[in-house]
């Protein structure tokens, strides 16, 4: 790769002074833009030194590969004259660009991803309750009527399933606080008061007031209701809001044992004082407005309604503003006699499939060949629920097939709104989310997706297959004409192992949380949940790579094969903390010879995935990339095999 060309095509592409700052990771440059309208995308896209680019958090990022990028990083900023920042800068320049509404989704997003798991696990353990006790699913009677022997075990599924949700306010306080720099233990005891079994149940408050019956506190003449707040988001949000404000205000005022002593003491009195008496009740009332007003408008349009917001999900997904819905769910799902469940989690499983099926579409008629590995792992994903691969890097980048997949959706959401299909938990928003829905609602939910994926697939295929055929007699550069009408037929192979290289449970690529990775972009692979912080030679190579944070190592075989070691997601965030490295760049390693170490559970702690990538950066020289099925694994085990072609 010549580093300086490719910097000055980057700089092209991105416009005349339109970068505002520049970072980079182990793959990827990591760039605030002033707008990104401006950016030439199909310069990038055709670039054949690229292998992709997306938006996060307010950055651009695009991906360059290991051993490549920081060099390319110098390049670029030598052109345009930007100056160096590092992650942790880079992250408040993104937020100075990013308006207020994007900001509090961010927020939102940084509240309830870490808390997902723990829903989850809970709505699907709701979502088995309906099946053992929802009567019509499988005869007139419930699992439990007819099997009366299984009753007790359903009685513990209900609990389980009912702790995230009865103790909600106890998690978004730990969560919440965390988030706005102050101690998540504290927020857990804030969360822990709003849900004292002595105050009124927070489903039973609305009652309590309209009938009189809430007690309340006499203090010094104010009288304040001893209201719970189960199953309320804003108002715990508030209140790790105004803990970590006044405890961060405590630190700075007070010094040493009195620090130690009496801030926690202050804040979380003058919180839980502030809470019951004005902050709770009020944000109480705009969460029950914003709740009742959703439900009114879709009661009101009932599957115009749905259609509607079916057309338009998978465009809000790219603002992020989806990242905010969770909390809306939570309080849907939270109050579901009086809601009916959630009308968002069906409409958005009708929007992931017919993208993961407009995207499928892709795969069957492109003739290039990086467009079709990349679109068979984004549409599986997507049916999965899992978009962003998909949307991102094929449907986006193509136009039509996004285009077509909203107004499958709108179809598909539409039906599901005229059967009243709603969710009765949460649970993976695709073709498998039907374990989420209302028992009687489950035939109506798959037929709704039968119609999205339908439509997607159909009109995709037929006006895709046309388009890309256009755009193949369309005169184009030797290379690209090469990849788009060429598949290399390979005359003979070698075989080359990789081993692995921590000690953990093998899961596929395409399950881990970093789109890069997941969708394939930096190449095929597989990845392991490590058990033992300890990283490993998979191979006897040369160590192309190393980098300052001690998360990325690369290192390139003698038969050709570079492998691209990553610790964790985002991890380089950390800037080393929680690393060690026992090599250096440029020395030659052995299989099993230790590369480093990492700290688990610091790592977790930082709120970071410790999920190790392994990836073959060099993917496309290879007749086949093979990754062995999910298991638990040592360390020099094998897990993939390459097949090389040779000529």
């Amino acid at each position: 790769m010549k580093h300086k060309e490719v910097a000055k095509r980057i700089a092209a592409a991105l416009g005349p002074d339109n970068l505002v700052a520049a970072a980079h990771c182990a793959t990827r440059l990591r760039l605030v833009l002033k707008d990104t309208s401006k950016i030439d995308q199909v310069a990038l896209d055709d670039d054949d030194d690229l292998k992709g680019t997306f938006e996060a958090n307010g950055q651009y990022q695009i991906i360059v590969g290991p051993g490549d990028v920081n060099m390319v990083y110098k390049e670029l900023v030598a052109i345009t004259g930007v100056g160096e920042v590092s992650k942790d800068e880079l992250k408040e320049v993104a937020n100075t660009e990013t308006n207020p509404v994007m900001k509090l989704i961010k927020v939102l997003s940084d509240i309830f991803v870490p808390l997902i798991p723990a829903l989850v696990a809970g709505g699907l353990l709701m979502a088995l309750n309906n099946v053992l006790t929802g009567a019509g699913l499988f005869g007139p009677q419930s699992v439990v009527e007819m099997f009366p022997g299984i009753k007790g075990f359903a009685e513990i599924v209900n609990l389980m399933a009912s702790a995230p949700f009865a103790f909600l306010p106890i998690l978004i306080g730990f969560s919440a606080t965390k988030r706005f720099g102050g101690n998540p233990y504290l927020g857990a005891a804030a969360g822990m008061m709003l849900v004292m079994p002595s105050l009124v149940n927070g489903y039973g408050v609305a009652e309590a007031l309209a009938t009189n019956k809430m007690p309340y506190w006499d203090v010094f003449g104010f009288q304040i209701a001893q209201a719970g707040y189960q199953g309320q988001v804003l108002p715990v949000i508030g209140v790790a809001y105004i803990l970590a404000t006044l405890e961060k205000f405590f630190h700075k005022h007070l010094k040493n044992a009195v620090d130690f002593t009496f801030t926690p003491m202050l804040a979380v009195i003058i919180t839980g004082f502030v809470t019951f008496a004005i902050v709770g009740p009020a944000l109480r009332a705009v969460s029950n407005g914003m709740t009742d007003g959703l439900v009114w408008l879709v009661n009101s349009l009932g599957g115009f309604g749905y259609g509607i917001f079916g057309a338009i999900y998978s465009a809000i997904v790219l603002t992020g503003l989806h990242q905010s819905f969770p909390a809306i769910e939570t309080t849907l799902l939270a109050d579901i006699a009086k809601t009916g469940g959630s009308f968002i989690f069906p409409i958005a499983s009708a929007a992931n499939v017919a993208q993961g099926a407009a995207c499928f579409a892709i795969f069957l008629i492109t003739k290039n060949q990086k467009q079709k590995a990349l679109a068979s792992s984004s549409a599986f994903s997507a049916m999965l629920g899992i978009t962003e691969p998909a949307m991102f890097g094929v449907n986006l980048k193509l136009k039509f097939p996004f285009f077509i997949g909203l107004a499958a959706s709108g179809f598909g959401a539409a039906f599901m709104g005229f059967m009243g299909v709603r969710s009765a938990s949460l649970g993976p928003a695709g073709i498998i989310g039907f374990i989420a829905i209302n028992p009687k609602s489950i035939p109506m939910f798959m037929i709704g997706l039968v119609i999205s994926i339908a439509i997607a697939f159909t009109a995709t295929f037929f006006y895709g297959r046309k388009q890309l055929e256009f755009a193949a007699d369309a005169p184009v550069t030797n290379t690209t004409a090469q990849e788009i009408n060429e598949t290399p037929t390979p005359e003979g192979v070698t075989n080359e192992e990789i081993y692995a290289p921590v000690q953990g449970q093998l899961v596929k690529l395409s399950d881990t949380k970093d789109p890069v990775f997941s969708s394939g972009l930096m190449g095929k692979g597989t990845a392991i949940e490590p058990t033992v912080g300890e990283l490993y030679a998979p191979v006897t190579g040369v160590l192309t790579f190393t980098n300052e944070s001690k998360h990325a190592y690369g290192i390139q075989t003698d038969a050709g094969a570079e492998v691209l070691l990553h610790i964790g997601i985002d991890t380089v965030q950390m800037n080393g903390e929680g690393f060690t490295t026992a090599v250096k760049q440029g020395q030659i390693v052995k299989k099993g010879e230790l590369l480093g170490t990492f700290d688990i559970e610091k790592i977790k702690a930082a709120g970071y995935a410790t999920t190790v990538m392994v990836i073959i950066t060099n993917t496309l020289s290879y007749a086949e990339v093979e990754a062995i099925d999910e298991q638990t694994v040592t360390v020099g085990q094998k897990i993939i095999a390459l097949t090389e072609t040779t000529k």
